[in-house]
């Protein structure tokens, strides 16, 4: 029993495949695009706040509690920009 388990298991397993890689079925209203998950455009200076974002908190992560308040203050003080140099600097050390 072992092995019809696995065998429908490797099939179903292919049809799932199969399914990723068929192209979208275009409904009779649709314009025929294929779905498209990119998400909606962002300007560029929502790019450019997520990219900020994203080095702040990859960098605060590498940070020992006490480093955080610092640059936490840094934020407060002198913006995402200061904070993200003086992070650099202290997951550096």
């Amino acid at each position: 029993m072992g092995k019809q388990w696995q065998a429908r298991a490797s099939v179903a397993g292919l049809h799932w495949l199969q399914r990723l890689n068929a192209p979208a079925v275009a409904s009779p209203n649709s314009s025929g695009k294929r779905y498209d998950r990119s998400g909606p455009a962002l300007s560029a200076k929502t790019r450019t706040s997520l990219v900020l974002q994203g080095r702040y908190m990859g960098y605060m992560r590498q940070l020992k509690p006490r480093q955080k308040a610092q640059v936490r203050k840094i934020k407060e003080a002198k913006g995402v920009r200061g904070a993200i140099q003086r992070a650099r600097e202290l997951s550096q050390v």
